[in-house]
C-alpha cells in the first residue's frame, strides 16, 4: 500500500527545474521538511509491514496454539486474538501514517504519533506484566496440565489439546509419565484389563500420544525403573511442563531484545510525526509573513 504513496513523496521531493542563472541543484541545501517527510514515510512503511507481520503471527497462533490455551488453569486474555487485533490496528495506522505524510495533514500526523505512543505503552505494559507474573503464568500452566491428565477423557477439547501437545513436544504427562498412574482414565483401563488393583505387575494404559511408536506401547506392564527403562518400553520419559518452560526460558532474551528494539523504533516514529506536524502547521504562518 505504501509503494504508491512512496512514489508520490519521492516525486514531490524532486527539485524543480532550475531558473536561468540559478545555482545547480547539487549545490542547493535540502529543506528540513522534505527530509522529515522521507524519514517518516520510510518508518510508516516499516511500521505497516510490522503490523502485517503481527497479524500473520496472530493467524498462525490462532490456528496452531489456541487449543493449548485450554490447558492453562489461569484465565488470561486470549493471546492469539490480541495479536490479531494489534496487527490489524498497526497495519491500518501504518497506512494512515503514509497518507498523512503524502497529504501533508498535521492533524492525522498528530493522531498517528498518539497511536504510536499508545502502542508503545501497551507493549511495555504487556512485556512488564509477563515478566512480573511469569511464575504465576508458569504455575497456572503446570496446574492446568496436571488437571488435564487427571481428568483425561472427561473434556474432549482439553484431551485433544493434551494429546496434541504430547505429540508435538514428544513428552508424556505434566511432570513425567508417572502422572498417568494417578489418572482415572488409566486406572479404570487397568482394572478392566486385569480384574485386580494394587498389583505391581498390572497393565496400565497411557494415551497413544505418549508413545514413541504406537505398536506395542499401550496396555503393557510399566517398569519400576528410571527414564531409560520407560523409554525402552516405548514411552516418552520427559514431562511436557519442563519442555515448555525450557523453551520459553531459552528464548526470553530474544523476545525481550525484540520488544526493546521495537520500543526504541517507536520513540523515533513519535518524534518524527510530532516534528513534521509542527513544521507543517507553522509553514502557512511563515508564508503569510
Amino acid at each position: 500500500m505504501c509503494t504508491g504513496v512512496f512514489g508520490i513523496i519521492t516525486s514531490s521531493l524532486a527539485p524543480p527545474a532550475p531558473r536561468v542563472g540559478a545555482s545547480p541543484p547539487c549545490c542547493r541545501a535540502v529543506g528540513v521538511v522534505p527530509l522529515l517527510r522521507l524519514a517518516l514515510l520510510i518508518f510508516s512503511c516499516l511500521f505497516w509491514a510490522a503490523g502485517l507481520g503481527i497479524f500473520t503471527l496472530g493467524v498462525w497462533a490462532q490456528a496452531s496454539l489456541a487449543d493449548y490455551m485450554l490447558l492453562s488453569a489461569n484465565r488470561y486474555p486470549n493471546a492469539p486474538l490480541i495479536l490479531l487485533a494489534t496487527g490489524a490496528a498497526v497495519t491500518t495506522w501504518g497506512f494512515l501514517g503514509c497518507l498523512g505524510v503524502a497529504a501533508n495533514l498535521p492533524c492525522l500526523l498528530r493522531a498517528y504519533g498518539l497511536f504510536q505512543l499508545a502502542t508503545l505503552m501497551g507493549g511495555l505494559a504487556a512485556g512488564l506484566s509477563g515478566l512480573f507474573y511469569r511464575e504465576d503464568i508458569a504455575g497456572g500452566f503446570r496446574s492446568g496440565l496436571q488437571r488435564a491428565v487427571l481428568a483425561y477423557g472427561e473434556d474432549e477439547g482439553r484431551a485433544d489439546a493434551l494429546d496434541g501437545l504430547q505429540r508435538v513436544l514428544k513428552c508424556c504427562g505434566a511432570e513425567g509419565w508417572r502422572d498417568w498412574l494417578l489418572s482415572d482414565w488409566a486406572t479404570q483401563d487397568a482394572l478392566s484389563l486385569t480384574g485386580s488393583y494394587g498389583n505391581d505387575t498390572y497393565s496400565v494404559s497411557v494415551p497413544d500420544s505418549c508413545c514413541i511408536r504406537r505398536k506395542g506401547c499401550r496396555n503393557r506392564p510399566l517398569p519400576e525403573g528410571g527414564s531409560g527403562s520407560i523409554e525402552a518400553v516405548g514411552i516418552h520419559p520427559h514431562g511436557c511442563f519442563k519442555k515448555v518452560f525450557s523453551f520459553v526460558n531459552d528464548n526470553v532474551f530474544h523476545i525481550a531484545a525484540a520488544v526493546l528494539g521495537l520500543a526504541f523504533t517507536q520513540v523515533a516514529g513519535i518524534a518524527l510525526a510530532c516534528l513534521l506536524a509542527n513544521r507543517l502547521s507553522t509553514q502557512p504562518r511563515r508564508q503569510g509573513r
